[in-house]
């Protein structure tokens, strides 16, 4: 008997130094460009996939088997999905060694392929994950490139996300309230993971969810902390967000910036950021903190660090990684100002580090107190 065998569709990835890779598709046909990156996380896909900070983003996966789970199926559908960080992909495609096409698990509703072609993403497997892997820490963990479908022309320009402003694209664009807890934080999302509302809300805490570029300087907004969310994109391009974080420096709310809301904060503060030589993104980074000496490990997603050496000396460094001795974290000496590199928040990896968020609440009940 003849068997009915169906031809896989062929793509290629093309770096920007001309490297071309023979491949395989799933998930939607369509071309992409963007920053190709790379994530060493065993676990994890729909966390990172629907993870902002990606945004522009080609996100390669050195472990070798992705898709196995599938995708989970969300109780909730209201702006908090339960295991997504947004409320869709926010890569620009996704390169993997090993697609596997036949997934189980008790919550999944559809594959991983079926979901990258239902949000306009393309997949690519059957290359050397790894091997990419090594090339694109040579760059300092990124390069350019474009993801072809077969057949297709190659002038498709390649794209550098670190360009634009990328919060313009993945947050929100007007003032969203969640919650109704004792202690009011306004959240600047410049692409915001839902888990840091989570962790929020499980605080009781109210949420006042505000763009990007909003100006809580000027408006009496009241509120009891100032949190900085994560987001995709060079540091450098948010100037106006900047400008307020210096204002709000002069006075006493609490603030706790993560990821960019860190070098935001730092740069705000007298420092500056640059190109990081080899990229931070995975779930096994280990940090120290310099106030208790303790070590934890830590989830991480970003290309850029943040240089101290004009930060005034009212700061000192509240974290450094332990693999480049880079700085994960600035502290205030007196006032209840605090920023991490890494996601405390985790959503996926390790939780060690959610305690932070009990530090922040620290503040401004002792900031409360005061008042009282």
């Amino acid at each position: 008997m003849k068997k009915n065998i169906t031809k896989r569709r062929t793509a290629k990835l093309i770096l920007e130094d001309g490297t071309k890779y023979e491949a395989y598709h799933f998930g939607a046909p369509v071309s992409s460009s963007g920053e190709v990156v790379f994530n060493t996380a065993m676990t994890g896909y729909t966390e990172s996939l629907t993870d902002p900070s990606y945004k522009g983003q080609i996100l390669t996966y050195t472990y070798p088997i992705i898709g196995n789970y599938g995708i989970p199926f969300s109780f909730n559908k209201e702006s908090i999905h339960e295991f997504y960080e947004s409320d869709k992909i926010q890569v620009s495609g996704l390169i993997i060694s090993y697609y596997s096409n036949r997934p189980y698990h008790w919550n999944m509703f559809c594959t991983l392929s079926d979901w990258l072609l239902e949000n306009g993403v393309p997949g690519l497997y059957g290359v050397d994950t790894r091997l990419i892997a090594q090339k694109l820490r040579k760059k300092g963990g990124a390069m350019l490139g474009k993801i072809l479908m077969d057949k297709e022309k190659e002038d498709i320009p390649f794209y550098d996300p670190n360009q634009d402003n990328l919060s313009e694209k993945v947050s929100i664009h007007e003032k969203i309230i969640y919650g109704n807890g004792k202690y009011k934080i306004l959240l600047v999302d410049f692409g915001l993971k839902n888990n840091i509302l989570r962790c929020l809300l499980r605080r009781n805490c109210s949420i006042i969810r505000v763009p990007w570029d909003y100006d809580y300087t000027k408006e009496k907004e009241e509120y009891n902390g100032i949190v900085l969310s994560n987001g995709p994109g060079n540091p450098k391009i948010y100037e106006k967000p900047i400008s307020y974080i210096r204002m709000a420096l002069r006075k006493e709310h609490p603030i706790f910036g993560i990821c960019l809301g860190n070098q935001l904060l730092g740069i705000a503060a007298g420092g500056d950021t640059y190109k990081l030589t080899y990229a931070h993104r995975g779930h096994n980074q280990p940090v120290l903190s310099l106030e208790t000496g303790k070590s934890f490990i830590t989830s991480q997603n970003h290309g850029y660090g943040l240089d101290t050496k004009n930060i005034s000396g009212k700061w000192k460094i509240f974290f450094k990684n332990l693999n480049d001795n880079t700085c994960e974290g600035l502290i205030h000496e007196k006032k209840p100002f605090f920023s991490v590199q890494f996601h405390p928040e985790a959503s996926s990896g390790p939780k060690d580090t959610e305690f932070l968020f009990d530090l922040f609440l620290s503040f401004i009940k002792k900031r409360l107190f005061k008042k009282n």
